[in-house]
């Protein structure tokens, strides 16, 4: 979920909460009556923002798990990859010496 989806979703839930609030505020009912529908409305509304914080979170917690195994994998293949040139590079040297000690032979005798 994207930041952008995140703000909607947190601007339709306000917008709401806060339609029904004027909504039962402007309602022809008693004044105890309003504040149990006000109270009863809060504690949904709370509800909702819970779920919806622990979708965002249980969706965040997985992104966050799938990069961190991508990361790692990526860092597995260039540690690899690494030792391959390594290896490599160090084949090349030994060659190099090899034919800088015959060089260096002939020119001894």
């Amino acid at each position: 979920m994207s930041k952008n989806t995140g703000n909607t979703i947190l601007a339709i839930l306000t917008g709401a909460a806060i339609g029904a609030g004027v909504g039962i505020l402007f309602a022809p009912d008693k004044g105890s009556r309003t504040r149990v529908k006000i109270k009863d409305g809060y504690k949904d509304a709370q509800k909702d923002l819970q779920k919806k914080y622990e979708e965002l979170s249980d969706e965040v917690k997985t992104k966050f798990s799938t990069t961190k195994f991508d990361f790692e994998g990526s860092y597995d293949d260039l540690l690899s990859s690494m030792s391959h040139k390594t290896e490599d590079v160090i084949s090349f040297l030994e060659n190099k010496l090899a034919e800088l000690k015959e060089k260096n032979a002939k020119l001894q005798k």
